[in-house]
């Protein structure tokens, strides 16, 4: 999954769920951004995001893999 899919699909699940969701540019480097859904944020990059990191944004944004 690219940073892309996963900020469109981050945004339809906050959406599903009734929390809020933003997505900060301004708060990364370069092709990354900082990404907020209700209380927890991560941070996502713009290109291809590897397994393990895409495991450790599910658990920072506290965020059920099926569900997403």
């Amino acid at each position: 999954m690219n940073g892309r899919e996963f900020i469109r699909r981050a945004r339809r699940y906050a959406r599903r769920t009734g929390r809020d969701f933003d997505l900060d540019p301004s708060r990364g480097k370069g092709s990354h951004a900082k990404l907020t859904i209700g209380a927890r944020s991560t941070i996502v990059q713009r290109g291809e995001i590897r397994k393990g990191v895409l495991s450790k944004m599910f658990r920072e944004l506290d965020i059920d893999k099926e569900r997403f």
